[in-house]
């Protein structure tokens, strides 16, 4: 458009006829017409030149809030890991600092595979653990039949003297930051997600969640077994492989089995007290089981350090949690 208006600028008018009065006269007519094509021309080429300037601002615009928001999901600080921050400290600050060492008296009383369990994992007369830590790196996960995988950070604190735990989940969706919060406290189970920091994806409480939170405590008992000793867990021996224990609190119970290995390692936990929710909110019962593997020895006492989780439905089984090279720690500082 600017390169038609600049040609037609610098063209010369043109003029018809002879020398004579006829022809000037002529000539004039034929140099006003083209004048008046000049103009129109020109006005047309400066409705572009605004047209344009227009356009540019729109995308400058554009562009600086694109680069706000940028800056916003770059920012360290989150709103959801602050509070994750505030509910874990919360939770820890009255656990006990010392609750002796493990005896032979306190696994007396438990299943043979327990107490294998126990002497196996190098326990036996070292410190009872009041808490632990956990933190699941690069986890494969799903959010259920049918979607895609992604990767996910996982960080979760459990106590024993009451049964409590906490987890924050981060990750990304295409770029986008997404965050969780998975807690049991005071007998009430939640989870919540956030995408981009502020967006609420979903919120999700009440008896069910409250069940699958418990059965989740329970699973993780014997990975910090001062917590297997608690008198809200029972036991009951099956065979010399197998355990059966219950979790009795807040007003609620669940159950599950455990299955060891013929070395004493404990291999993994089933349970039919969870039910899975679909994505229209529907809950139906459904076996679910952890699967722990890869135990290695640190500070004298052997831990798994693999863990998946699986949903078996009548169609098939889901593995929807896939978790490696996974640290625990014992009784860990506040954040």
């Amino acid at each position: 458009m600017l390169e038609c208006c600049t040609a037609q600028l610098v063209g010369e008018p043109q003029f018809s006829g002879s020398i004579g009065s006829e022809g000037w006269g002529n000539g004039r007519a034929s140099k006003r017409i083209t004048n008046s094509k000049l103009f129109i021309r020109s006005g047309e080429c400066g409705s572009g030149r605004r047209g344009v300037r227009a356009l540019v601002t729109v995308i400058a615009l554009l562009m600086g809030v694109l680069g706000l928001v940028m800056t916003f999901l770059s920012v360290p600080y989150s709103k959801t890991q602050a509070e994750f921050i505030s509910l874990t400290k919360e939770m820890l600050q009255d656990v006990p600092k010392y609750s002796g060492v493990f005896t032979e008296e306190d696994i007396s009383r438990l299943p043979y595979p327990v107490k294998k369990y126990f002497r196996y994992c190098g326990y036996m007369n070292m410190p009872k653990m009041n808490s632990m830590k956990a933190e699941y790196r690069n986890v494969r996960f799903v959010f259920g039949r049918g979607k895609h995988p992604f990767t996910i950070d996982y960080t979760q604190y459990n106590c024993a003297e009451e049964p409590a735990r906490i987890a924050y989940i981060s990750s990304s969706m295409r770029g986008i930051p997404f965050e969780g919060i998975d807690s049991f406290i005071a007998g009430k189970g939640s989870m919540k997600g956030v995408l981009a920091k502020l967006i609420i994806l979903f919120r999700q409480g009440g008896k069910t969640m409250d069940k699958a939170s418990m059965v989740n405590y329970l699973s993780e008992c014997l990975i910090f077994p001062n917590a297997a000793l608690q008198d809200y867990i029972t036991w009951e021996e099956v065979d010399t492989l197998h355990a059966k224990a219950t979790t009795s609190c807040f007003g609620g119970n669940v159950s599950g089995i455990f299955a060891f290995n013929d070395t004493g390692e404990m291999v993994s936990f089933t349970t039919d007290d969870r039910e899975a929710t679909s994505a229209d909110g529907k809950s139906k019962k459904v076996r679910w089981s952890i699967i722990l593997s890869d135990y290695q020895e640190t500070d004298k006492i052997k831990k798994p350090t693999g863990f998946q989780a699986i949903w078996h439905y009548e169609t098939g089984d889901l593995l929807y949690f896939d978790g490696e090279n996974v640290s625990i720690e014992f009784d860990p500082q506040l954040m």
